[in-house]
C-alpha cells in the first residue's frame, strides 16, 4: 500500500502551487539553458549543458514524486479538528520551561513541516510527544538535545 501524506488544505495548495511551477515555468527555463549550453557547441566539456541536464533531471524527480503524493493525500478537515486535544490540524500553544516563554505550534504531516512557519511534524518528537494531550498537560520531550518540558496552554484549529 502506498504511504499516505497528511496534508492541511494550505500544505495542499502549496503542493499544486510547486507542481505548477515546476511544469509551466521551471521546465521552459530549463529548456532555455539547454538550447544555450547546445549553441556552445563540443558537449563532452560543456559544462552548462551538463548543469541544465542535471536541473532537468532534478525537476523531473520532484514532479514525479509531487504527483506520487498528491494522488495518495490525506486531507485533515478543519471542521474535524478536536480543540479538546492535541491531534494533527491543532494548533497548540506550549509554555517552554527551559526557555520561559510560550511557543505556538500547528501539527502537520511530515509532508508540509516548516519549522520557520512552526509547523512541526507528528512524526518529530515534540509533534509526537504533544499528540493526544489536553490544556494544562506537561509534556516531556525527548529530543537529540536532551529532555524539554512543555505544558500546553491552548489549542485551537
Amino acid at each position: 500500500m502506498a504511504k499516505q501524506y497528511v496534508l492541511t488544505d494550505a500544505g495542499l495548495k502549496k503542493l499544486e502551487d510547486e507542481l505548477e511551477e515546476l511544469k509551466t515555468v521551471k521546465r521552459k527555463e530549463i529548456v532555455e539553458k539547454i538550447k544555450v549550453a547546445l549553441s556552445f557547441g563540443d558537449l563532452s566539456e560543456n559544462s552548462e549543458y551538463d548543469e541544465a541536464k542535471n536541473e532537468q533531471a532534478m525537476v523531473e524527480a520532484r514532479i514525479l514524486t509531487i504527483e506520487a503524493m498528491l494522488k495518495n493525500v490525506k486531507l485533515i478537515d478543519d471542521e474535524q479538528i478536536d480543540t479538546e486535544v492535541v491531534n494533527l490540524g491543532s494548533r497548540v500553544q506550549v509554555f517552554d520551561e527551559e526557555f520561559d516563554e510560550s511557543v505556538e505550534y500547528q501539527i502537520v504531516g511530515s509532508t508540509e513541516s516548516d519549522p520557520d512557519e512552526s509547523k512541526i511534524s507528528d512524526e518529530s518528537p515534540v509533534g509526537r510527544a504533544l499528540i493526544g494531550h489536553k490544556v494544562n498537560d506537561l509534556v516531556e520531550v525527548e529530543t537529540p538535545g536532551g529532555t524539554i518540558k512543555l505544558k500546553v496552554e491552548k489549542i485551537t484549529k
